[in-house]
């Protein structure tokens, strides 16, 4: 008598398989979960086979140390968690508040609706070509929201009345944006919600950097001596002969520079934020707390910049309006400088000496730009201006970098003209036919 067919099961581990009423296929089986814990999950086919084929793709990559995918929430609400827990621990305030503008102007738009554990690089990618193409001030009705105008009354100008403007994103704004999510799936990644980054695998080229326009050295000088009547020619001359940012330059106390040993030590920035209003922040990153050395026209600007400062104290006192911060640049009152209110009397100025307009940050790349010419080493512009890496400064300032090699190729090509006119001359037989030396 032939024994029964026994049934076929499945080795511990493995699983099980089975049939539903509705016909589908449902595998299930213990996997790797966050936390070190073991979780069971059912994944579904349409056969056996199917359902089988993807409980054994999780238990391989369980097998291998990577957790199961636990988030199920939306990106946008990821996206909020990430800015209120965990950015604003790292980031400074003013990195974390353009953080938000992106994820409120951008991310949460265009992929919010997406689910975390169900983004792909496909998403990304096919997000960030759409949002090239995509009038901003139409997505986002920036000329529908324009004050009403003063003399016209009209409120749209372009937009918002069938007139696109095609104001589209840069380069450099399309690949913030990318950074912005790298970094907030980047944490989901560490956290284990997600297995991998997707927006690591999506490729948006590299933009070209920003162009600025440097002083000649004709224009500088042109704009030292118109500045050197303003109030602030002090500090407009320590911009130029330093390289120094407009915030490290409001940001400087009477500590920090030592007159007698002609150096000045850069440890803080004054900018305006959110929560504070202006306020000295630590510097960006460790490479710019840096000790520089000062030109010796700097020396002599800043003492005569510490005595009228102390006039204006004195007469100010009389009043009891005198605010004391103890920083080098303030106002006539004693109190901090607006930053855009240095910027709005850097450009009257620039008006007036009837120099071409450019940014106040011109002034350093000016600094750099002119010491490169002088034949400066780059390692010591990269000291100076306060550069994380040697390479930032080589790609910054590439376009210099250029313009020397062409002058030196200038002046190569003008050495061998010279030597191929005095070769070329006929040989009259008193010197040795040259020959060639044996090379070992």
């Amino acid at each position: 008598m032939t024994a029964p067919k026994r049934k076929k099961t499945r080795a511990n581990g493995d699983g099980t398989v089975y049939q539903r009423k509705d016909g589908r296929w449902e595998a299930a089986g213990y996997v790797l979960a966050p936390g070190n814990t073991r979780k069971r999950v059912h994944v579904y086919g349409s056969s056996r086979t199917e359902a089988l084929a993807k409980l054994t793709e999780k238990i391989a990559a369980s097998n291998r140390g990577v957790p199961i995918v636990t988030a199920q929430g939306s990106l946008a609400a990821y996206l909020t968690y990430w800015l209120e827990n965990v950015a604003v621990h790292h980031l400074r305030e003013t990195t974390h508040t353009h953080y938000t503008a992106v994820v409120e102007h951008y991310l949460i738009p265009g992929l919010g609706r997406k689910k975390l554990a169900k983004l792909t690089a496909k998403d990304v990618r096919t997000w960030l070509n759409g949002l090239r193409t995509v009038c901003q001030c139409c997505a986002r009705g920036i000329d529908a929201r324009r004050k009403p105008d003063a003399q016209t009354g009209h409120r749209p100008r372009c937009c918002a009345l069938g007139q696109c403007c095609r104001k589209h994103l840069s380069p450099l704004t399309l690949a913030y944006i990318h950074s912005v999510l790298k970094s907030a799936l980047e944490h989901a990644v560490r956290e284990e919600e997600i297995p991998r980054n997707v927006a690591r695998n999506v490729r948006t080229g590299v933009p070209h950097p920003r162009r600025f326009n440097p002083l000649t050295a004709d224009e500088a000088r042109q704009f030292l001596a118109a500045a050197r009547n303003h109030r602030h020619a002090t500090l407009f001359e320590l911009a130029l002969r330093t390289g120094l940012r407009k915030g490290e330059l409001l940001g400087l106390r009477w500590e920090d520079p030592d007159l007698d040993g002609g150096t000045a030590t850069i440890g803080r920035t004054l900018q305006r934020t959110n929560s504070r209003g202006l306020a000295t922040l630590p510097t960006k990153t460790i490479s710019s707390e840096r000790r520089i050395a000062l030109p010796a026209s700097c020396v002599t600007s800043l003492r005569a910049h510490r005595k009228h400062q102390a006039q204006e104290k004195e007469k100010e006192k009389t009043g009891s309006d005198w605010h004391d911060t103890g920083h080098v640049f303030t106002r006539p009152d004693g109190h901090l400088i607006e930053p855009a209110t240095l910027t709005r009397q850097f450009n009257a100025l620039l008006r007036n000496a009837h120099l071409r307009p450019i940014r106040f940050h011109d002034l350093r790349h000016s600094t750099a730009t002119l010491l490169l010419e002088q034949g400066v080493e780059l390692v010591v512009i990269k000291e100076l201006l306060g550069h994380a890496h040697i390479g930032v400064t080589a790609t910054v300032y590439a376009h210099v970098r250029l313009r020397l090699q062409r002058q030196a190729i200038d002046l190569l090509g003008r050495a061998l003209g010279n030597f191929t006119d005095t070769a070329a001359k006929p040989d009259d037989g008193d010197d040795p036919t040259p020959c060639a030396a044996p090379v070992r």
